[in-house]
């Protein structure tokens, strides 16, 4: 059924996003669906999958991990060993074969992990305290373990992982990557101090939680060029006990986070949260000058057409980032512009194996 036009000024109109110009301000959101096989390998179904939904102005990839030790989900792609490589390299090469652009965002689970998912190594964090729950293993479900905390002569490693996985990155022909500073992985630990209870440089005072989000942005910007970075935050979420409940503290947190990345004029910044128009959010973009992504979708309460059009239209971001209707619709380009309903996408297939619900979405047939 067709409905009302979404106006060809909004979400269809072309933007510069670092070295890219995309065709649209539609941005594919990174949506977790572990289907790479054990060995962290995509395949010609993950080709597939993104190629599908090349139409949309930017695709980012699920989250994927620099290296053995932060792999947070059985199935899940790395960016570490040759052969993953080769099969980000398929990936790209299917893309942009179907006219599209391709970051990958990079991802240290930190201790969102257990070690029979990561191959036996011992989650890491900021500090010792476990998230409370279990995770699902190549076992089967288990208690999330006590973390090592990591000493601050181990970050320089940590920044290198990012780096190293960047470089992979952008050798498998992806055109950038993006950092995930967000929902409670290792980064975002650093940052929230429900997660972060450390009295070294990197803990206590929000200059020091953001210390090294900053070190890995600058790295990453240096080694591959800060046109092709950007970085992905979601202040407020408290999710997977990454608490971060003093609103002060997350502004002053946040403030000396985009502060120390500045001056790089890296490719964006794409924040997630429940009120992407509110003063806050608006703050902080302003205070990071730069490309400004929203992801509007928050907890059980997917983005609209609708609150996409607004967001654009009122000038609160310059593209916006959507997961779960490009997940059931890989043509949403065409159906958001055109107004035609769309397919509701199947949670009982979201973390499964194969091509039901992945590849086998319908496109419009009007």
């Amino acid at each position: 059924m067709k409905g009302l036009p979404v106006p060809s000024s909004t979400l269809s109109t072309p933007f510069t996003l670092g070295s890219l110009e995309l065709p649209n301000r539609l941005v594919m959101a990174p949506l977790t669906r572990l289907r790479s096989g054990r060995d962290g390998v995509p395949g010609e179904l993950n080709a597939e999958h993104y190629a599908q939904r090349a139409s949309m102005g930017l695709i980012v990839t699920e989250g994927t991990y620099p290296d053995a030790a932060g792999q947070g989900f059985p199935f899940q792609p790395g960016i570490e060993t040759p052969e993953q490589v080769e099969g980000w390299r398929r990936v790209a090469e299917s893309v942009h074969a179907a006219d599209g652009r391709l970051f990958m965002q990079v991802m240290h689970a930190g201790r969102v992990t257990h070690p029979d998912t990561n191959g036996g190594h011992e989650p890491v964090a900021p500090s010792a305290v476990a998230i409370e729950g279990r995770t699902h293993t190549y076992q089967g479900k288990a208690d999330y373990p006590v973390p090592h905390a990591l000493t601050a002569e181990e970050l320089p490693a940590v920044v290198e992982s990012f780096v190293r996985a960047s470089r992979n990155a952008i050798e498998a022909g992806l055109d950038g990557v993006e950092i995930h500073g967000a929902n409670g992985y290792l980064l975002h630990e650093f940052l929230a101090p429900g997660s972060n209870r450390r009295a070294d440089q990197y803990g206590g005072s929000p200059e020091n939680r953001a210390r090294l989000v900053v070190e890995v942005v600058r790295a990453v910007a240096e080694a591959i060029g800060a046109e092709k970075v950007g970085l992905r935050i979601s202040p407020e979420h408290n999710i997977q006990d990454a608490w971060e409940t003093d609103h002060e503290d997350v502004r002053a947190t946040y403030a000396a986070l985009v502060d120390g990345i500045g001056d790089l004029g890296i490719a964006y910044l794409s924040v997630l949260h429940r009120e992407p128009a509110g003063e806050f959010v608006q703050w902080l973009r302003s205070r990071f000058g730069g490309a400004f992504l929203a992801n509007s979708g928050f907890s059980d309460v997917p983005t609209t057409r609708e609150e996409g059009v607004r967001l654009i239209e009122e000038g609160a971001a310059d593209g916006v980032v959507v997961g779960r209707p490009a997940l059931a619709n890989p043509d949403l380009v065409r159906r958001w512009t055109e107004g035609l309903s769309e397919n509701v996408p199947n949670p009982l297939t979201f973390y499964t194996q194969g091509a039901e619900g992945y590849t086998d979405y319908p496109l419009a047939q009007v």
